[in-house]
């Protein structure tokens, strides 16, 4: 019977993704800053009770990459050329490819999420991460979503490259003045401040990305 019961509420967690995902990923495109506030805010509740009316964070970002994935099979986009028997075991499943993408793009929330618990003059530890970690993944499952949409443009001969580039350009620069304001509202700075503190924190996370990855494919 305990079986019978977990698969029900595998079932049923499942299944209610495709209500809770879309609208998500809406409440993030129309009030992304107050999507954040909730997320601070769903912190200090119950664990049972987190995000009852939404996908957490890091499982939004999770699904957002794998959808990615299904999304370029579905476009006949082939994946990376396994130069390395490191890459080979990475790319052989969905599940590996998926699980990769994600730790290798939460770097941008972790990156953003330290840089600021530094900037306030706290300790940095798992207590302190947490709340700026999982607000920050909302932001970079929605700029996720715009990177897999312009990637198949880019990556399809019959589709426009400019498109692409276009809609990836447009989901950065969404990500870094949504983020800006972050930084400016949590540190009471100005927004030229928060900007810089933005983009570099965005330049060290996908620098990071680029270690990991480099030695990954060629190494």
């Amino acid at each position: 019977m305990k079986l019978l019961k977990s698969f029900e509420d595998f079932i049923f967690e499942a299944a209610s993704w495709l209500i809770f995902y879309p609208l998500t990923l809406g409440r993030i495109m129309l009030h992304p800053l107050k999507t954040m506030e909730y997320s601070d805010r769903e912190q200090t509740e119950d664990t049972d009770h987190r995000y009852d009316d939404a996908l957490s964070p890091p499982l939004l970002l999770m699904v957002t990459i794998l959808l990615s994935n299904l999304i370029s099979a579905a476009a006949h986009i082939a994946p990376p050329d396994a130069t390395t028997a490191m890459l080979q075991t990475i790319t052989a499943t969905q599940q590996n490819l998926t699980l990769f993408r994600t730790l290798l793009f939460s770097l941008i929330p972790l990156i953003a999420a330290s840089s600021l618990v530094r900037r306030q003059g706290k300790k940095l530890s798992r207590q302190t991460l947490r709340p700026p970690f999982y607000a920050q993944c909302y932001l970079a499952a929605f700029c996720a979503a715009f990177v897999a949409v312009g990637d198949v443009f880019l990556r399809r001969p019959e589709l426009s490259n400019a498109v692409g580039a276009t809609i990836i350009c447009g989901g950065v620069l969404w990500f870094l003045a949504v983020q800006s304001t972050w930084f400016s509202r949590k540190l009471n700075i100005p927004r030229i401040k928060a900007a810089a503190i933005a983009v570099w924190a965005t330049l060290r996370a996908i620098i990071y990305m680029l270690l990991v990855v480099i030695p990954i494919a060629y190494v």
